[in-house]
């Protein structure tokens, strides 16, 4: 199982955030920075993800962060916020 810990307030974009997950998740080359890639991607795994959340961010971020969240969690992970 793999854990992630995030921060919201370190990304800028929702485009940040993504590419951030690309690097850490090891994502192959052609996953497309959205939701719908993640889900795609990470659902061609055999363990889900774990994610610590230490704060959401703001504006598209929070939003971008929340929907990444609820991937997770659709898949099997876990999702811990201490905001």
């Amino acid at each position: 199982m793999q854990t992630l810990f995030l921060d919201g307030r370190e990304y800028t974009s929702p485009l940040d955030l993504h590419m951030s997950l690309k690097r850490l998740l090891s994502l192959p080359d052609y996953y497309g920075m959205n939701a719908d890639a993640l889900h795609d991607v990470l659902s061609e795994r055999t363990e889900p993800v774990n994610l610590y959340i230490r704060n959401f961010g703001e504006g598209s971020v929070e939003k971008a962060l929340r929907i990444v969240c609820q991937v997770v969690e659709d898949l099997g992970g876990t999702v811990r916020a201490s905001v």
